[in-house]
């Protein structure tokens, strides 16, 4: 049996920023993301959003790859949303998602505040390091140092100062 504490603060957004997540909507898409999260594996600690995107915190097990998992979860909740609902309109998630990963001890944070994401947004208190979901691949940055011929990540603080204080 293999152990393991892998948790992530996941966002992604619908497309184009549409505000198509509808209140008398929410209760199906965030169940039915949690049983295919189960399905998957992956334990759900808390689903919410916004109209126009959605966090998640989840433990995902080592085997599964966290893009696996969040393209499962995109896909087969707008199947599901636009097969089973009967919208006016098409229902899509934009490409790409925010991913984090955090520790035992920000994870209690992280769930506050995904419980919270309507008063965070109502209120403009949101944090933009977990409101962010881009749809182009953006990793850290390679510009940096070389350790004995091999690359090594060494970001500019300036990314960092630009979205604030980070969460955790």
């Amino acid at each position: 049996m293999t152990f393991w504490r892998l948790y992530y603060h996941l966002t992604w957004a619908t497309k184009e920023r549409e505000p198509l997540i509808r209140p008398e909507m929410e209760d199906r898409l965030y169940g039915y993301t949690i049983r295919k999260a189960a399905e998957l594996g992956v334990y759900v600690y808390v689903v919410n959003g916004w109209f126009d995107h959605m966090h998640v915190v989840v433990a995902i097990p080592p085997k599964i790859a966290v893009a696996d998992v969040v393209k499962h979860l995109k896909g087969s909740s707008s199947h599901d949303i636009n097969h089973e609902m009967n919208l006016e309109y098409q229902f899509q998630w934009q490409r790409g998602y925010g991913a984090l990963s955090i520790g035992e001890k920000q994870r209690a944070i992280a769930i506050d505040y995904v419980l919270k994401q309507k008063e965070h947004h109502q209120q403009q208190t949101t944090n933009a390091w977990l409101e962010r979901a881009d749809e182009l691949d953006e990793g850290p940055s390679d510009v940096g140092v070389v350790l004995d011929s091999v690359p090594a990540v060494k970001e500019q603080r300036a990314m960092y100062d630009a979205l604030g204080e980070p969460p955790f």
